[in-house]
């Protein structure tokens, strides 16, 4: 006879998930220090006597928040969030058909004391296509100072030095002395090889001027949930700096000019954490075009 004891059923429990957080940042990161960043970046001057507004051309894929991050670093200094930078709001600034941006337009930086001496330029989003989105020559002659502002970005043919909107002899304050891809993280690994390579094209021939370029990395809360709870969790984050990886083996940037932000989106009050991520990026951006700018003679 058999016995009349059952075996009992061995239940396999699956392993738990694995921690989305390192156990310690992998950048150094000073959230206290945001009054100290708006008090020196509202101190700057630039270092070449024949320039008083350092400009900084700002490009990204349609919907990774270009024009949103010009807004959002204007209402870091103001105290109160600013739209100046006009957005596709009927989509939030998501991933939408075509650029909301449409002509070249520059954007000075407002503390509460007075307008910063430096100025964002705005341009229309770049597309895989071939003729969609901002041409690749467009953003070229738009560092170098050829294009004219309001220019008209045309999709399918990029400005001529024939045409009336181009600057045939710029001087130092018409140049953009730095370069901003902005990248959405939320969608970074799905993005179009055609338009890696076409940043890449950018990217290759303005170096050969020493124009510095930084990726300010847009989306984060969006991109990692950790984050989005807790924005100090930003760099201990494995998702964020997997992204961040992505990005540099993608474009050639090094880490180091890889700028995590937060922009402003649905919030109605300006919050420190957000502040102090955006002050960092710009002051980033700023030294590294005012060293360009200082070596100016050397190109």
């Amino acid at each position: 006879m058999g016995s009349s004891e059952s075996t009992p059923v061995q239940w396999l429990s699956s392993p738990p998930p694995p921690n989305p957080e390192l156990v310690k940042p992998w950048r150094t990161f000073d959230w206290g220090q945001k009054e100290d960043l708006k008090k020196k970046l509202e101190n700057f001057c630039p270092s070449h006597p024949d320039v008083n507004h350092v400009k900084i051309l700002v490009a990204g894929e349609i919907g990774a928040g270009k024009s949103s991050f010009i807004n959002s670093v204007d209402s870091a200094f103001l105290g109160r969030i600013s739209s100046r930078a006009l957005v596709n709001t009927a989509d939030g600034d998501i991933v939408s058909s075509r650029s909301f941006t449409k002509n070249l337009k520059g954007f000075s930086i407002r503390s509460e004391k007075k307008k910063m001496p430096f100025i964002f330029k705005d341009i229309m989003g770049l597309e895989p296509e071939v003729l969609k989105g901002s041409q690749i020559e467009d953003i070229i002659n738009a560092v170098y100072g050829h294009v004219k502002d309001g220019y008209k970005f045309n999709e399918e043919q990029a400005l001529t030095y024939k045409d009336q909107q181009y600057n045939c002899d710029p001087n130092l304050s018409d140049q953009s002395f730095c370069l901003v891809y902005v990248i959405a993280a939320d969608t970074v690994q799905y993005t179009d090889d055609r338009l890696f390579d076409k940043l890449k094209i950018i990217r290759q021939r303005i170096s050969e001027k020493g124009i510095p370029q930084v990726i300010v990395m847009t989306k984060v809360d969006e991109a990692c949930p950790l984050v989005q709870n807790d924005l100090r969790k930003m760099y201990t984050s494995k998702k964020i700096k997997k992204k961040m990886d992505l990005c540099s083996a993608k474009l050639g940037v090094p880490l180091t000019n890889i700028l995590p932000v937060k922009n402003y989106h649905n919030e109605i009050n300006t919050d420190d954490d957000i502040d102090v991520l955006l002050l960092k990026a710009l002051e980033q951006i700023v030294q590294l075009a005012d060293d360009r700018l200082e070596d100016t003679d050397s190109y």
